[in-house]
């Protein structure tokens, strides 16, 4: 497998800065790291994106997401290995990156559930890691990013 090109944000000057910052917030929003990182591991599986899921994977390593976890986050609803919470954070990703399955694409009750977990500034931080980890999804996947060619 050979990648068609770099990663746009690579190649135009000046656009991975600000995505970079856009990290830097979400890591600042007050939502525990193993959250994020399984948020942006589901939402790069959902989306196919095979360079996202190798380095996500190995984020959520180094943030103490166990083995059992990663090994089962694409079946999360079947398995014991998840807390409520995070099961919250999981429903919005899901929701939030399939908009188009349904008419309303993150319902009400997807959003209490996950309303009654984390507050405003941490739903920022969650939506934002749905929202960057989509963009890199696309970028990758539409530019056959490598997986593992990342580092």
């Amino acid at each position: 497998m050979q990648s068609r090109m770099q990663n746009p944000a690579v190649i135009l000057s000046g656009a991975m800065q600000p995505i970079q910052e856009i990290f830097k917030a979400v890591h600042s929003g007050g939502v525990a790291g193993e959250i994020l990182e399984l948020v942006h591991l589901r939402v790069s599986q959902i989306n196919g994106c095979s360079a996202c899921v190798d380095g996500g994977v190995k984020t959520a390593r180094k943030a103490g997401v166990s083995e059992e976890r990663l090994a089962t986050i694409v079946a999360w609803r079947e398995t014991p290995y998840f807390t409520e919470e995070e099961r919250a954070a999981l429903a919005l990703a899901e929701a939030a990156t399939r908009m188009a399955d349904r008419t309303d694409a993150v319902s009400d009750e997807i959003w209490d559930t996950a309303a009654t977990y984390f507050d405003e500034k941490q739903l920022a931080a969650i939506i934002l890691m749905v929202g960057v980890t989509n963009m890199f999804n696309r970028l990758n996947a539409t530019t056959r990013q490598i997986a593992g060619a990342w580092g």
